[in-house]
């Protein structure tokens, strides 16, 4: 059940930012000073923090997403829905922290 609940948290996550994102871009016809604008408001350590949760909610939301189409698809899903479910964690975490590291280092580099 709570892979299912984040699984929503993150894809409702992810089509707030792709909205917002559509909105900003959008901003370049109306007024090249005003984007520039409000993309200069994203260059903030508070951001930074957000599309590091933007990049852990995108990778969940794939995975989780792989392993909810072999549930409904595959014969034996329901029956091997728990082992997925350790595996989605383990390649998320695999992936995450050395993403996390690497983002780490890119924002302390930005921002001190």
């Amino acid at each position: 059940m709570w892979s299912w609940v984040l699984h929503r948290i993150t894809g409702a996550t992810i089509f707030f930012f792709l909205f917002v994102h559509v909105l900003d871009t959008a901003l370049v016809r109306v007024s090249p000073e005003a984007y520039n604008a409000v993309v200069g408001t994203y260059k903030t350590p508070l951001v930074g923090l957000m599309e590091v949760g933007l990049v852990a909610a995108v990778l969940f939301h794939a995975l989780n997403g792989i392993r909810v189409i072999l549930i409904d698809f595959w014969s034996e899903g329901p029956r091997h829905q728990k082992k997925m479910l350790i595996a989605v964690a383990a390649v998320w975490l695999v992936v995450m922290v050395p993403a996390l590291v690497v983002l780490g280092m890119h924002m302390a580099e930005r921002f001190l």
